[in-house]
């Protein structure tokens, strides 16, 4: 028998507002997928701390805030420290496009933004950890 898929989802920053996440959190659920959801005004420590502990597949990173430049090269600077190097991070939330390009080049495997259909999102965590293969 195959694992669920587990998922840390984490609001970083000064960010208030968590309701994408939260609906993110139970569709991913609801598709059979183990999801943690770490709750407001998290730390980049924090937020890579909890998603080694869990031993996650995937860190999803929600903002909009306009801070995820300075957030996701702490997070993959983190991560490298941990050993997590192969943990999948994907972004979500509201950003310009121009960003979206350079979270890519910076690691960040996919970017989800505010419009992203529910099923698409499952669909698109499935296919990141399925062509990430074992761990």
């Amino acid at each position: 028998m195959t694992q669920p898929i587990r998922v840390l989802l984490a609001k970083v920053g000064l960010d208030g507002h968590d309701r994408g996440v939260k609906v993110v959190a139970r569709t991913l659920r609801d598709a059979g997928m183990d999801v943690i959801y770490s709750g407001l005004h998290r730390t980049p420590e924090e937020v890579v701390t909890a998603a080694v502990q869990e031993d996650v597949d995937v860190l999803g990173v929600s903002l909009l805030s306009g801070v995820q430049l300075t957030v996701f090269p702490k997070i993959f600077q983190l991560l490298s420290t941990k050993g997590a190097d192969d943990m999948i991070v994907v972004a979500g939330g509201v950003m310009p496009d121009e960003d979206v390009a350079e979270l890519k080049r910076m690691g960040v495997k996919e970017v989800l933004l505010q419009d992203s259909a529910p099923d698409a999102i499952v669909a698109t965590l499935a296919r990141l950890v399925s062509e990430r293969g074992e761990r």
